[in-house]
């Protein structure tokens, strides 16, 4: 296979993982924020006694059941896929990587299989007890899924516990405290949770605004929207304090996401914030002052945001690609032919294994060994850029910039929207007769909804369109880590899981729908 041949079969294996996952996140974050939201209205149930409270607690539950079930479908699709598709970077890393997933599948999501049905199917079979905490068992389950999960997915951005095996050839896990206590992990997961609950929040809101417009239900509705504002604006209030920490965290680890989400080809001290503007094309563009038609920043934001320093140094991309000597950063060249030289010293020792010679092996291993002098000094200044030396050139060092930098103005500025919003509601729900009469206010909680997955969408594109081309940060790019597949199975298939996934999209939705205009019954 010629590297043409490797580029298109990648580019497939991603557009079919990135389908994959997109679809899967429609689901997932409804389940992370109706799940406690339930909790909650149950709780304010079994608190009060109001019957209302336990009607409202049931229909949120079915509306929950119906989205849990599609998820764990699109969820267990997602995880196959590496292990067809990407079975390189399985093998090079499923020592770590396998490990959250593993424990994920075995506490968390039989935990929430033991409990789910209990919590839709206990009404008045089990004590009024047993099922709210088997609500909040269910709660606490999906959020733990997510947090095995999450903390799998940060390493691939901060790949830190780990030791390379040179026989194996491949990377094991060395400390999994390191790999589950990374700050990657803590932050990535509080902020993944928390905008999974503002997901939760604007759902409830949505409904709960359709019912207002056409008058129906509307004491239920009230309520849900009551809980459901407070929710989403603490929520919201701590992701946006996780993005910021984000924010310091890309900036010293993963610097070239951070330059190609504000389009920064000069770094500086003191840099600028680009609050919006239309870039040029790429062909058009070589440095800060002809990359935009035209922008609005605000001076210095950048540098504080990614640093928590005024004057602090933000690099750029050609700072990147180039190399500064003054802030002590090598040139993208210079790091893959030092991979590269790791990548011939790795095959020279199998090679000296293949053909007996284990004293030519012995010396090779020397290199690779943590405990000498001679390996830390190789570990360190060649093959702790082992990921570079798969690149063909430093240009493909730089992620997609345009994608990058617009999805994470939707991110933000989407967000900060939500904030208006959950407070609005919040504060004029509190004036009842009013809040009832305002129909634009419930027109925008519908809208909210659509919003709130353009939000969620454009995070994961910053997070991982703006890592490329690494799979593992610096450790393996996706052209190592792809499966050698033929590239027609692969698009095929990419078709075959797009139909099937908006079938199942579709199904979800009619059911909803359905479920949606019977209303809060009785019972």
């Amino acid at each position: 296979m010629d590297f043409s041949e490797l580029l298109q079969l990648t580019d497939w294996s991603r557009a079919q993982f990135a389908m994959t996952a997109m679809f899967h996140w429609i689901f997932v974050p409804l389940t992370l924020g109706l799940a406690v939201l339930c909790a909650i209205m149950e709780t304010l149930y079994y608190r009060t006694g109001d019957e209302k409270w336990r009607h409202i607690s049931k229909f949120w539950m079915r509306l929950f059941g119906i989205n849990f079930a599609v998820g764990v479908a699109t969820g267990l699709i997602l995880e196959f896929e590496f292990g067809t598709n990407w079975s390189n970077y399985s093998y090079f890393v499923g020592d770590i990587f396998g490990a959250p997933l593993a424990i994920e599948g075995i506490m968390a999501f039989f935990m929430e299989a033991t409990f789910v049905g209990v919590m839709l199917f206990g009404w008045g079979k089990v004590s009024k007890r047993f099922h709210l905490a088997s609500t909040w068992l269910v709660a606490i389950s999906v959020n733990l899924s997510a947090l095995w999960i999450l903390i799998a997915n940060a390493w691939m951005e901060y790949p830190v516990g780990t030791e390379f095996n040179i026989d194996m050839a491949r990377n094991e896990m060395s400390s999994f405290w390191d790999v589950a206590l990374s700050p990657f992990a803590l932050n990535k997961f509080v902020h993944s949770v928390t905008s999974g609950f503002v997901t939760g929040a604007a759902f409830v809101m949505a409904v709960s605004g359709w019912y207002l417009l056409r008058r129906r239900h509307t004491e239920e509705a009230l309520r849900s929207t009551r809980t459901a504002a407070v929710f989403g604006t603490l929520s919201l209030l701590v992701c946006i304090y996780t993005g910021d920490g984000s924010a310091v965290l890309v900036t010293k680890h993963q610097p070239m996401k951070l330059a190609a989400m504000e389009a920064l080809y000069d770094g500086s001290e003191g840099a600028p914030l680009v609050v919006f503007g239309v870039l040029r094309p790429e062909n058009e563009r070589t440095n800060d002052d002809d990359a935009f038609y035209f922008k609005f920043e605000i001076p210095k934001l950048l540098s504080v945001m990614g640093t928590h320093d005024f004057d602090g140094y933000v690099a750029g991309i050609n700072d990147l690609i180039d190399g500064n000597t003054e802030h002590g950063i090598i040139p993208t060249g210079e790091k893959i032919e030092r991979g590269r030289e790791a990548i011939a010293a790795l095959k020279l020792y199998h090679d000296a294994l293949d053909r007996g010679d284990k004293a030519a092996a012995q010396d090779i291993a020397a290199r690779f060994d943590p405990n000498t002098e001679e390996g830390k000094e190789f570990l360190a200044e060649k093959f702790r850029y082992f990921g570079y030396g798969y690149l063909a050139s430093p240009k493909e060092a730089v992620p997609p910039i345009a994608l990058t930098f617009y999805a994470f103005r939707a991110m933000v500025g989407i967000g900060s929207l939500f904030l208006l919003i959950f407070a609005a509601v919040w504060y004029m729900q509190r004036r009842r007769e009013r809040f009832e009469r305002m129909k634009w206010l419930h027109a925008l909680m519908i809208l909210s909804l659509p919003l709130v997955y353009i939000c969620s969408w454009a995070g994961w594109i910053v997070c991982e369109v703006g890592r490329q081309p690494w799979t593992v940060q610096d450790l393996l790019p996706t052209v190592a880590a792809v499966s050698k597949l033929d590239t027609t199975s692969v698009a095929v298939t990419f078709f075959i899981f797009a139909t099937l996934f908006t079938v199942m999209l579709a199904a979800e939705i009619m059911i909803m729908v359905r479920q949606i205009k019977i209303g809060f019954k009785n019972e």
